[in-house]
């Protein structure tokens, strides 16, 4: 048995949420100085049952509920953290955090730097984000260009429950606060976990190989990247699909590496793309790759609009067909390169 298949017989097949759970699980255990807070945490195991059995396990004083006040949240884990404390907190929806946005950016991102480094902050702020699930605005949002315009944060975003565990684990061990976006659609789905293998916190991953394309993608549009380029073999294109984890810091080297390979990209979030983080992206891509390229990089993202009821919510989402037209779209012949000046 080789090296790789005797790893992969070791690892357990769980959903995101099962994995979010054995981490803060094991962190709990692993480390006296851990604790979990916030809005039904404790009692009843988290809306998403991400804490579930965790306040039973390791009692009231390191798992419990906060009041509704997620400012209040923030600014008291701030407090603990400059005490020696490492607390993970949790904002029950995505847009509920906003709030806490004035502690977030103010004192949280810039702590260490106004005192000159004698002060971190080990925090994790966990927030379940985008969409999905048939939620509404509030509850289905995608803010992680406001964190990672803010200097000082650490963002991160799982794509798989493997990387759930591995990142949130780091994330924990992390001296400086990191916002931990969990893609609330991708909860429930199953993959292998293997809490022994370790990639690097702030290293992007080739999740499948290809020559003609490079489809960018983090955190709940991973598996639709994936579907995509599967989708995209029938049309003769060989998709590479790269999974950028850690939206701040960014990984240029395995994001440029594979553009230079394919010579196109294509960037995918859910999130809005005027002023996107896509954009941001693309600037990096085009700044440190133009010479390679063979098409202008793209990007497929949700529309300019305020998240959409749950009947239209399909619409608004980047799919396997706009991601396929995106594809299209790049310059494959001449006759594609005059669309470009119409």
């Amino acid at each position: 048995m080789t090296a790789v298949s005797a790893q992969a017989s070791q690892a357990t097949q769980v959903s995101m949420a099962g994995a979010l759970n054995r981490a803060l699980g094991d962190a709990l255990a692993a480390d006296p100085t851990v604790l979990v807070f916030g809005e039904d945490v404790g009692a009843l195991g988290g809306v998403f049952r991400v804490t579930d059995g965790l306040a039973a396990r390791f009692g009231e004083q390191r798992v419990f509920d906060t009041p509704l006040a997620e400012s209040g949240i923030v600014g008291t884990a701030i407090g603990m953290a400059m005490n020696g404390l490492r607390p993970v907190v949790e904002m029950q929806f995505d847009a509920f955090a906003y709030p806490a946005f004035e502690q977030i950016t103010s004192h949280l991102a810039k702590l260490r730097n106004r005192t000159r480094g004698r002060v971190s902050l080990p925090v994790v702020i966990r927030v379940p984000y985008g969409g999905g699930i048939g939620g509404v605005e509030h509850h289905c949002d995608s803010s992680e260009a406001y964190y990672t315009h803010t200097p000082g944060l650490r963002v991160v975003t799982p794509g798989t429950p493997d990387d759930a565990y591995r990142l949130l684990r780091d994330s924990i061990d992390s001296p400086d606060p990191v916002i931990f976006l969990e893609p609330k659609r991708r909860y429930w789905a199953k993959g292998a976990l293997d809490p022994a293998t370790s990639v690097g916190f702030d290293r992007a991953l080739v999740r499948r190989p290809g020559r003609d394309v490079t489809l960018i993608a983090y955190g709940p549009m991973v598996a639709t990247a994936l579907e995509t380029a599967e989708a995209a073999v029938e049309e003769g294109w060989d998709v590479e699909v790269v999974d950028l984890r850690s939206l701040s810091p960014f990984d240029d080297e395995t994001v440029c590496a594979s553009v230079v390979k394919t010579g196109r990209a294509v960037v995918v979030h859910e999130a809005s793309g005027f002023g996107g983080y896509g954009a941001e992206v693309v600037a990096r891509v085009t700044e440190r790759c133009f010479h390679h390229l063979h098409a202008p990089v793209l990007r497929v993202t949700g529309f300019d609009i305020p998240y959409p009821p749950p009947k239209l919510e399909e619409h608004h989402l980047p799919g396997v067909d706009r991601i396929l037209d995106a594809i299209a779209r790049l310059q494959w012949d001449d006759e594609v390169v005059g669309s470009y000046g119409a």
